[in-house]
């Protein structure tokens, strides 16, 4: 299938099963979920239903796929900073 030729946008109507919030949702959702960027777990959920890496590979560069799959921030960590940062203002 050549990706590069289909638009962003062609799936995003597909719904699937999200196994974080444990209900439906539509590929949009998880194609834009964490600022813009996919879920960092969109190929786990995904793989089934769409050629989900090679539509990876196409429309994302390599920096932001490795920041795609990377896994998330203990929210410990994120909790301490957001804590450090209101202590600043």
């Amino acid at each position: 299938m050549l990706w590069g030729m289909r638009m962003i946008e062609e799936y995003d109507t597909i719904e699937g099963r999200c196994r974080m919030l444990g209900h439906q949702v539509p590929f949009r959702y998880c194609r834009l979920v964490s600022g813009g960027k996919p879920c960092s777990g969109i190929l786990d959920c995904w793989f089934e239903r769409l050629e989900i890496a090679d539509f990876i590979r196409s429309h994302y560069s390599d920096e932001e796929i490795e920041k795609i799959l990377s896994p998330p921030k203990p929210k410990v960590a994120t909790l301490i900073e957001l804590i450090e940062k209101a202590r600043q203002r």
